[in-house]
């Protein structure tokens, strides 16, 4: 009977992690697969099908030529870029001073910092646009980035990777004589790698998918990022899925291998907030 049972526990857990699969991972495929359909393909078939009949790569040329995506790809690397090393750097100086450091009103910050995580982003999107206008930012990659400079949930995040380092080594280098910089740089940095790349990972992800604010903001086709500048293969009175498909396929690209290059980072990181959390 327990045998059954277990063997009943595991078909069930099998069921669920396939059914999991394909609801992430399914639409994804469908749109590599979309992507190199030619034009024997019938997409609209019904019932529809997944391999290509017709199958080609000339999809992902005519995306290149239709739009300037490398111009766009390098608009958003910058707009990544500036949000990866804004949330680096303000999450961690943050995340010490408010999970290690004394200071008056550090539980109102704390919970002003939680309090942030409950606003949806699109209740402040026009006050966000009135102060970049105010400063005179419109059009340009900074104000694309400038939002999502730091977020509260990665300084939530890096305030309890600093909870998780022992404050014995932090009184040991005291003891010898550090000043806060140093123990900050040289004992406590060391020990949260790996929740500092996962906040890069999630802040390069987050800012390279971003639609709606560059969308607001950037009005010149020459400061597009990539997920605007590829609204342009939709026409007024024509689009082809097969190119959308396509140059979907090519935004992913940095994002695969910007995860690869971090992959063993991210997952000490997760490992590290498993245990610590």
């Amino acid at each position: 009977m327990h045998n059954q049972r277990g063997k009943a526990a595991r078909i069930i857990q099998y069921v669920l992690l396939v059914f999991m699969f394909v609801i992430l991972i399914g639409p994804m495929i469908w749109q590599l697969m979309l992507a190199v359909k030619g034009p024997g393909d019938n997409i609209y078939s019904v019932p529809p099908y997944l391999f290509p009949k017709d199958f080609t790569f000339a999809n992902f040329t005519k995306a290149l030529n239709a739009i300037p995506i490398l111009t766009y790809t390098r608009n958003s690397a910058i707009v990544a870029i500036i949000s990866v090393c804004g949330n680096v750097i303000g999450s961690t100086l943050a995340g010490y001073a408010l999970a290690r450091l004394k200071f008056k009103g550090k539980g109102f910050v704390t919970a002003l910092v939680f309090a942030c995580m409950m606003i949806p982003v699109e209740t402040v999107i026009i006050s966000q646009f009135l102060v970049i206008r105010g400063m005179h930012l419109q059009n340009t990659l900074l104000a694309a980035a400038l939002p999502g400079l730091i977020q509260p949930i990665n300084v939530m995040l890096m305030t309890n990777a600093f909870r998780g380092v022992p404050y014995e080594l932090e009184e040991a280098a005291k003891v010898d004589g550090a000043n806060v910089w140093q123990r900050f740089l040289q004992i406590c940095v060391p020990q949260v790698i790996g929740t500092a790349t996962v906040v890069a990972i999630f802040s390069f992800v987050g800012a390279w998918n971003d639609f709606l604010w560059p969308l607001i903001v950037l009005a010149d086709d020459s400061t597009f990022t990539l997920t605007v500048g590829m609204n342009r293969l939709r026409g007024t009175f024509f689009s082809d899925p097969r190119l959308i498909a396509a140059g979907t396929v090519l935004a992913l690209i940095p994002i695969i291998i910007f995860f690869l290059v971090f992959q063993r980072y991210f997952f000490r990181g997760v490992e590290q907030g498993g245990v610590k959390g």
